[in-house]
C-alpha cells in the first residue's frame, strides 16, 4: 500500500517558539509603541518651553485696561483658509514671546496691544510639529499684499485687517521694536518660524513676519 493511500495526510508541526523569545519580542513590540506614542503626543499636544510667570507686565498690559470681550477669540486668513482658535501668551524663561500650546491653534502675545487698538498687536502659530505634519502658520509664506486677515473678538466683533508687507529676518536679527511697538495705528503682525533648522538651537533659522493694519 502507498504510503499516502490510508488515512490523514498531515503537515508535520511547526517548531514552538521559545516562551522566553516570544515575551522578548512582546516587550519589544510595547516598548517601541510607547516611544512612538510619547513622540506622537509632545509633536501634537506639547512644546518643551512653559511660559514664565511675568506679574509686572500683566498689570501694565493693554488688556488689563479693557473688556476682555475685546480680546481675540478667533484668526482667520481666507486666502490660506486659516480659520484658528486664538490662544494667549506671555514670555518664556529666555524673555522670548511664548507659542500655542498646539499646532492648530494661534497665539495672541497678551502683554502687548490687543488687537483693533493702536499699536502693533502680535500673533504667532507653528509652521509644523514634532513629525513634521503642517501646522497652523505652514503656508504663511503665501500670503500675499492686500490679502485679507480677520480678528473675532470673544465680544462677537470682526476686525478686519489688511496685509501691508511680508517679511523675512534672520531669527538673531528680528527688529522687535518694528515688530511690537510700532504704535501709528492699529496694527496686526504675524510671526512663524521660516528657513532652515537649527539642531545646536532647535529652532528654524529665520522668522516671518506679515504686517497687517486694520480697516477702518
Amino acid at each position: 500500500m502507498h504510503p499516502f493511500a490510508a488515512g490523514r495526510c498531515e503537515r508535520p508541526a511547526a517548531p514552538r517558539m521559545n516562551t522566553k523569545i516570544r515575551l522578548l519580542i512582546f516587550f519589544i513590540v510595547i516598548g517601541a509603541a510607547g516611544v512612538f506614542a510619547y513622540t506622537l503626543m509632545q509633536a501634537l499636544w506639547y512644546v518643551p518651553s512653559q511660559e514664565a510667570p511675568a506679574p509686572g507686565l500683566a498689570k501694565t498690559a493693554p488688556a488689563a485696561k479693557i473688556a476682555k470681550s475685546a480680546q481675540p477669540a478667533r484668526l482667520s486668513i481666507p486666502s490660506l483658509g486659516i480659520d484658528a482658535s486664538v490662544q494667549q501668551t506671555g514670555i518664556n524663561a529666555k524673555g522670548n514671546m511664548g507659542v500655542p500650546t498646539n499646532f492648530t491653534d494661534v497665539a495672541w502675545y497678551k502683554y502687548g496691544t490687543v488687537p483693533g487698538y493702536d499699536g502693533s498687536a502680535v500673533i504667532d502659530g507653528h509652521v509644523d510639529n514634532g513629525l513634521a505634519l503642517a501646522g497652523v502658520f505652514k503656508h504663511l509664506d503665501e500670503i500675499k499684499t492686500g490679502d485679507d486677515v480677520f480678528v473675532t473678538t470673544k465680544g462677537g466683533d470682526k476686525l478686519h485687517f489688511v496685509v501691508t508687507d511680508v517679511e523675512d529676518y534672520p531669527y538673531n536679527d528680528v527688529p522687535l521694536s518694528q515688530v511690537f511697538s510700532k504704535s501709528d495705528g492699529a496694527r496686526l503682525n504675524l510671526i512663524t518660524c521660516d528657513g532652515g533648522w537649527v539642531s545646536s538651537g532647535k529652532t528654524y533659522d529665520h522668522r516671518l513676519v506679515v504686517y497687517t493694519e486694520l480697516v477702518s
